[in-house]
C-alpha cells in the first residue's frame, strides 16, 4: 500500500486482524481502513471498536472513524462519537472533539441535530486543558465554515466568561494547544481597558516559550489588546518584556527568522520604539538567505536614528559591494531612505552614494542615481553640486528607471546645467527603442525637453 500497489482486495482479511490486542497491529489496520474506506464503504461499519477497555484503542478507533470520508457510515459514527465525548479519559475526549469538526465538515446538519456542537461548547469548561484546546480548535473550524456559508450563523461566540476559561487552560497546554487558545483569544474584543490589561498580563508569560509559534501568537494577542489599554506605563512595561523574545527569534532558523522579521516589521509600524537599541541584531550575516536579508534591511531603516545612522551607513556601504545584484540594489536604496528619513544625515548619505558611484559598477551607479533623484525631490537645490558627477556616468545607464531618473534631474535643474540640452539629446538615439513603463524614459525625456526649452522667464513672457 505504501508503494502504491492496490491491496483493496484484502479488505475483509485485514478487518479480521482488528481483534488483536497488539496496539501497533491495530494502528496498521486503522491506517489500511482510512486508505480504502471510500472503495468499501459498506464494510467499514465492521470497524467500529469504541468499547475497548484500553483508552488508547478507544481514541484510535474514534480518530479512525473520523478519517473515514464515507457518508454511508455517518449514521454509525454518531453513537460512538457521543460516548467518546463523554468518556472518563481526557485523551479519548480530546480525540473525539476533533472528530466533531470532521463530522461537521462532511454533514453539518447531522452534527447540529445530534447536539455535538453544543457538547463542544460545554467542553470548553473541561477540567483537562488539552480537551479545552481541542474543543476550541474544533469550534473555531466549525465557526469559520458556518460563517463562510452564512455570516449570521456563527456557532462559537467568545465572551468574557469563555476567555477566562481559555486563560486558565493556557498555561498547562502543549505548545500546539496554546497556539489554538491564543488564536481564539486574539479574536476576542475586550470590553474595557481593565479586561484588556488582564488578558495581556495572563498572556505575557508565553513570551518565554521555546516554540516560536507560541511566542508569535502571544505577541499577536498583546498587539491586538493594546488598542484598549489606556495606561501608558503598563504599555511600556509590556513592551520591555516583548523586546527580548523578538530578538531571540531573529537568531532562529532562516524560515522562522523570516516569519519573525515580517511580524517585527508590522509591530514597528505601531510601536517604533520597541527595538530602538537593537539595530545591530538585524545586521545581515554572510550566510543569510536573500529573503531574510531583504527583511532585515527594511527593519534597519525603520530603526535607524541620528545616533546610529553612521553605523548603518557603514554597514550598507559594505553590503553594496556584495555579489547579489538585487540585494546590492536594495542596500543602495536603503541609503537613500536614511537620507530622506534623517535630515541631518542627508549629506553623509549623499557622500556614501558618491563613493559608490565612483566604483563605476553599472548596477550600483544606476541604483544610486535613482536614489539621488528621490533625495533631490526631498531636498531641492541642496545638492546641485553633484549633478556633474551624475552626468559623467551617463554611459553606465542602460536601465529605463535610471535613465528616467537622470532625465528628471536634467529637466528640473536645466537652468543650472550649461549643456543640459546636449545631454538630453544623447537619449534621442534610443528614444524609439526604449520600453514604455509607467515612469518611462520617454515621458521623462519629453518633460525634460520642455523644462529645458521653456525657462521660467519664458513662462512669464507667454503669460
Amino acid at each position: 500500500m505504501t508503494v502504491g500497489k492496490d491491496v483493496s482486495g484484502l479488505f475483509p482479511d485485514v478487518l479480521k486482524n482488528m481483534q488483536s490486542d497488539d496496539l501497533e497491529q491495530k494502528k496498521l489496520v486503522y491506517l489500511y481502513l482510512m486508505n480504502y474506506a471510500k472503495s468499501h464503504p459498506d464494510l467499514v461499519i465492521l470497524a467500529v471498536d469504541t468499547e475497548d477497555p484500553n483508552p488508547l484503542i478507544r481514541a484510535l478507533s474514534i480518530r479512525t472513524m473520523g478519517c473515514l470520508r464515507a457518508e454511508k457510515i455517518l449514521d454509525y459514527v454518531c453513537d460512538p462519537l457521543r460516548k467518546c465525548l463523554q468518556d472518563d479519559n481526557p485523551y479519548v475526549r480530546k480525540t473525539a472533539a476533533i472528530g466533531v469538526a470532521k463530522l461537521y465538515d462532511l454533514k453539518p446538519t447531522l452534527a447540529l441535530e445530534n447536539g455535538f456542537v453544543s457538547q463542544l461548547k460545554e467542553m470548553v469548561a473541561d477540567s483537562n486543558p488539552m480537551v479545552v484546546a481541542n474543543a476550541v480548535t474544533a469550534l473555531t473550524e466549525i465557526h469559520e465554515s458556518a460563517i463562510a456559508n452564512d455570516p449570521s450563523e456563527g456557532v462559537f461566540i467568545l465572551d468574557s466568561a469563555v476567555i477566562q476559561k481559555l486563560l486558565v487552560a493556557l498555561g498547562e497546554c502543549t505548545e500546539w494547544g496554546r497556539i489554538a487558545l491564543l488564536g481564539a483569544i486574539a479574536k476576542y474584543r475586550a470590553t474595557d481597558a481593565k479586561d484588556a490589561e488582564q488578558i495581556c498580563e495572563r498572556v505575557v508569560p508565553q513570551f518565554q516559550h521555546a516554540n516560536a509559534s507560541v511566542v508569535l501568537a502571544a505577541i499577536k494577542v498583546i498587539m491586538i489588546h493594546f488598542r484598549e489599554v489606556r495606561r501608558e506605563e503598563f504599555v511600556k512595561q509590556i513592551m520591555r518584556k516583548m523586546a527580548p523574545p523578538l530578538v531571540t527569534l531573529v537568531s532562529s532558523a532562516p524560515e522562522v527568522q523570516w516569519v519573525a522579521l515580517r511580524n517585527i516589521n508590522l509591530i514597528l509600524q505601531r510601536k517604533p520604539d520597541i527595538l530602538q537599541n537593537e539595530m545591530r541584531v538585524f545586521f545581515c550575516k554572510y550566510n543569510d538567505p536573500a529573503y531574510v536579508k531583504v527583511e532585515k534591511l527594511d527593519i534597519m531603516v525603520k530603526l535607524v536614528t541620528e545616533k546610529t545612522v553612521d553605523t548603518l551607513l557603514s554597514e550598507l556601504k559594505e553590503y553594496a559591494s556584495e555579489v547579489d545584484v538585487e540585494f546590492v540594489r536594495k542596500a543602495v536604496r536603503a541609503i537613500g531612505q536614511c537620507a530622506i528619513k534623517i535630515d541631518d544625515a542627508a549629506e553623509r548619505c549623499v557622500n556614501v552614494l558618491l563613493d559608490l558611484i565612483s566604483t563605476r559598477v553599472t548596477y550600483v551607479v544606476q541604483e544610486a542615481i535613482i536614489v539621488i533623484k528621490d533625495i533631490f525631490r526631498k531636498y531641492p537645490s541642496r545638492y546641485e553640486g553633484i549633478i556633474p558627477t551624475l552626468c559623467a556616468n551617463l554611459d553606465d545607464l542602460d536601465e529605463p528607471e535610471s535613465k528616467a531618473s537622470l532625465i528628471w534631474i536634467l529637466g528640473d535643474y536645466a537652468e543650472k546645467i550649461d549643456n543640459a540640452d546636449e545631454i538630453l539629446a544623447t537619449f534621442l538615439d534610443t528614444f524609439v527603442d526604449d520600453p514604455f513603463p509607467v515612469a518611462s524614459p520617454k515621458k521623462r525625456l519629453l518633460l525634460g525637453w520642455g523644462s529645458t526649452i521653456l525657462k521660467p522667464s519664458d513662462f512669464f513672457s507667454l503669460a
